[in-house]
């Protein structure tokens, strides 16, 4: 139980640094029709890994019953981002020190999730599915629609 809350909180530790970092760098605009643009809502997609990762972390911590699906949702989303870059689909906005750290994030995340080495409620094969579906869909929504 100890290594979990301390793998828990350096997640949180990350998760609050990176959201506050990728809050800095948004650009709100000016004019009213500037906040109905598809710019200014891409400016959002890596706030929205690390938000992903804070609540992960923070099931993790207190070992909630839905814990490896946010880590495995967290993890599919922070994998996908440099992966969907690299393929050509988009242009990733998260900067190479966020890709770094949200990727290695995810990772440790992704086997936390599919190893359960602290015996939390295990995926299902239709809940691993689904938290992929739904990391894809982040994605997509930040960078692609």
């Amino acid at each position: 139980m100890k290594k979990r809350k301390i793998i828990s909180v350096l997640l949180l530790l990350v998760g609050v640094v990176l959201s506050v970092a990728f809050i800095v760098r948004i650009e709100f605009p000016q004019g009213f029709e500037a906040y109905f643009k598809r710019e200014y809502y891409n400016q959002f997609g890596p706030l929205a890994i690390s938000v992903e990762l804070l609540i992960a972390a923070y099931y993790f911590f207190i070992g909630h019953k839905k814990t490896n699906f946010a880590l495995a949702l967290f993890g599919f989303t922070a994998l996908l981002d440099p992966l969907f870059d690299q393929l050509g689909l988009f242009d990733s906005i998260v900067p190479i020190y966020g890709t770094i750290i949200l990727s290695i994030c995810g990772l440790l995340c992704i086997w936390l999730a599919f190893a359960n080495p602290f015996k939390l409620k295990r995926l299902s094969r239709l809940v691993a599915i689904l938290s992929l579906v739904l990391g894809v869909f982040v994605e997509l929504f930040f960078n692609y629609f």
